[in-house]
């Protein structure tokens, strides 16, 4: 069963011209907002790009600087990365709101901080596609774009029907992502199994060649022999599984044998915002290009 958080929105009387609204984030808080913000930093690249599915790009005034999308994003201030972030540098954008993603520490690191100083702080979570539609309208409230977050959703909710359509009744081939690679131990990264990339291989119709990882999702070189996957898909560019075909043993793997292991954009499996269902709509046409719709997943995708 996908695990869903419940997300509490209560709408409180404060004010004629507008009211404020408390949101319940991820980690329980009561957050309130008194107005639409026109000014925010969006920590981590799913964040930022469910706001400029809203069409508020122009209201992020800082980012991290890992973000690459979308185009454009690297031209707005960052406010730190993989080694820190800065409660000073974010005080002194004159913001009205952060939204930010409990990963690497950030939440707990700046939470207490900004709202020390009275900057209001939402902590979304993203570990599944259904929290990412749930967060999309979360951020409409947040923002006042409601109807737009509500047709976002609509639209995105209707490829995921057809995608499950589709596929119905068909043979659900094992699949064997790979996410990275971990330092010197040259062990392989994958999707954990309660995960919004685990759930995106789920929804295309594929079943986890690693069912049980959890709070250390790696596997080694043999464990995939071992496995023997149906596919096995590398989250980057083509180069990289070019070398992945060449690895030690592996061309008696019948996915390396068939031609079923390939590369997809990491974008769209390892950032759980709106273009995981990009993700899933071409992993499904992958998968079962047997379907008759299956063709028009990968051109709804462009």
């Amino acid at each position: 069963m996908r695990r869903l958080i419940c997300l509490v929105l209560t709408i409180c009387s404060c004010g004629a011209e507008a009211d404020p609204i408390s949101i319940r984030d991820a980690l329980g808080r009561d957050v309130v907002i008194e107005q639409p913000p026109t000014r925010i930093v969006a920590i981590f690249s799913s964040n930022v790009e469910i706001l400029a599915s809203l069409g508020v790009m122009d209201r992020i005034v800082g980012v991290e600087d890992m973000t690459r999308y979308p185009e454009g994003v690297e031209l707005i201030t960052s406010v730190g990365g993989r080694l820190g972030f800065s409660v000073e540098a974010i005080a002194r954008l004159d913001l009205d709101l952060v939204v930010i993603t409990p990963a690497r520490q950030a939440a707990h690191t700046l939470v207490r901080p900004l709202e020390a100083i009275g900057i209001s702080v939402l902590v979304l979570n993203h570990a599944s596609v259904d929290e990412v539609l749930s967060n999309i309208s979360l951020l409409g409230l947040a923002t006042g774009t409601k109807d737009r977050a509500a047709e976002v959703r609509s639209s995105l909710e209707g490829r995921l029907a057809r995608v499950t359509e589709c596929i119905a009744g068909a043979r659900r081939p094992s699949v064997f992502m790979e996410t990275g690679r971990v330092g010197a131990s040259g062990a392989l990264s994958a999707p954990r199994h309660q995960s919004y990339t685990a759930d995106a291989i789920t929804r295309a119709g594929g079943v986890l060649a690693f069912p049980d990882l959890t709070s250390t999702p790696q596997v080694s070189f043999e464990a995939v022999m071992t496995a023997d996957p149906d596919w096995i898909f590398i989250a980057g560019p083509e180069k990289i599984a070019e070398a992945a075909r060449k690895r030690p043993g592996w061309a008696s793997l019948r996915a390396v044998r068939a031609n079923r292991l390939t590369h997809v954009e990491r974008g769209h499996f390892l950032i759980p915002g709106p273009r995981v269902v990009n993700g899933i709509e071409e992993l499904a046409a992958t998968l079962h290009p047997d379907r008759p719709c299956a063709p028009a997943f990968a051109a709804s995708a462009q």
